[in-house]
């Protein structure tokens, strides 16, 4: 399934594609999920991720390599500002993927409170921070905040849990706006040899 996904690469429609599996869990909802691997990547626009998407090639991979094997599958698009770090996270960056799911009415102050966090203290340790609101609700299962901190390796996205007190502040910000929330850690692999479809 990996080496199938990694392949889709060679589609030259995404800017950056990697499947990976998860290293940590790191709430309740996504230990209640289980969820065991991921597929992050970036698109130059919503309309590369639909050709993306409908690619036969995408497909048939998805058909015959993910779902076979897949209990669930989820997805969350947002649009980035990525004016800081590369769009393709290097080999071995540690990222933090964390999906929102609102509270009803607490959408809006949700992003204000995300934007504060993006510029926190607490995020200094991430290489880049982006986030925003899902633009595809039928895969996403209620979730419509994403976002992701990307950092230089393990070592340092673990430094982010070395300030207790600091990340508790930040956290106690979002909990009373929040319904659920899906935290996965996962280590970015090495480029795979070349593949194609």
């Amino acid at each position: 399934m990996i080496t199938n996904l990694q392949a889709l690469s060679s589609l030259g429609i995404t800017t950056h594609l990697v499947a990976a599996p998860i290293l940590r869990l790191r709430s309740g909802a996504a230990t209640a999920a289980a969820f065991t691997h991921l597929l992050h990547s970036r698109y130059s626009s919503p309309s590369d991720l639909a050709a993306y998407a409908s690619d036969p090639r995408h497909v048939a991979v998805v058909k015959d390599s993910v779902l076979p094997i897949c209990d669930d599958i989820m997805a969350v698009d947002w649009l980035s500002d990525l004016s800081s770090g590369p769009i393709a996270p290097p080999p071995g960056s540690a990222v933090r993927l964390t999906l929102a799911k609102p509270k009803e009415g607490k959408k809006l102050e949700l992003m204000a409170a995300l934007e504060q966090v993006k510029a926190s203290a607490a995020m200094k340790l991430a290489g880049q921070v982006s986030f925003g609101e899902n633009f595809s609700p039928a895969r996403a299962k209620g979730y419509e905040v994403g976002f992701i901190a990307v950092f230089d390796g393990v070592e340092a996205l673990d430094g982010l849990e070395k300030d207790e007190a600091l990340v508790e502040e930040e956290k106690k910000k979002l909990r009373p706006l929040l319904e659920s929330v899906i935290v996965v850690d996962f280590v970015v692999p090495p480029a795979p040899a070349p593949a194609s479809l």
